[in-house]
């Protein structure tokens, strides 16, 4: 069973019905009990990271979480926030992560050029290592994105990466652990397709 994280925060029943298509059992929870029965997590999120963590902290499932990502090794998918929730830090409300993967969650900057801030539409990766997320996924596909902020000083767990402006993660990788920064609900049949892939083989 696949549970969608309910901390509050993200597209909790679109990612549902993309799921509910690929007639996987899923469901979306912010009960410990649930979570621990789940065998694989995914972990969106549309907002602020500072009240990402806050959520996650009154919700008391940050222990649970550790429990089942770090210690049981469940597969997770963090999606756009939920990917820079993983990372140490945020320049979002200067507060830190879970920590789980080596990074810092910093704010576009661009004084010299004409970039608009957030970072809102279609764009490609570029797939920097081989793996099986990206299994009958096109090289430089594009998927939609809507962020401000991203995630830097990831080098050894990047599996994808984005130009805009200069070059960030799009796709990170430790492990159980995956995040993608942009919204493969919202990507059709490429972002699906990677839906499918993280079910299918983690």
């Amino acid at each position: 069973m696949v549970v969608i994280i309910d901390y509050g925060l993200g597209n909790l029943g679109t990612i549902l019905s993309k799921l509910k298509r690929f007639e996987v059992e899923a469901i979306i929870s912010s009960k410990p009990k649930e979570i621990l029965a789940a065998s694989k997590l995914i972990l969106p999120g549309v907002g602020n990271f500072a009240q990402g963590m806050e959520n996650l902290k009154k919700s008391g499932l940050i222990p649970v979480l550790e429990e089942k990502v770090l210690n049981q090794k469940t597969p997770i998918l963090g999606i756009c926030l939920g990917m820079q929730l993983l990372t140490n830090f945020s320049e979002e409300g200067n507060v830190p992560g879970l920590g789980w993967i080596d990074g810092e969650t910093k704010r576009f900057n661009f004084p010299k050029a004409d970039l608009r801030i957030p970072h809102v539409g279609w764009d490609s990766i570029k797939i920097l290592k081989n793996d099986l997320l990206f299994k009958e996924v096109p090289k430089d596909s594009y998927f939609y994105f809507t962020h401000s902020y991203f995630v830097n000083s990831a080098k050894n767990n990047i599996l994808a990466e984005t130009d805009y402006g200069s070059k960030f993660a799009s796709i990170i990788k430790k492990d159980n652990i995956i995040g993608v920064q942009f919204h493969p609900e919202k990507s059709h049949r490429h972002g699906l397709k990677l839906i499918k892939n993280f079910i299918d083989y983690y």
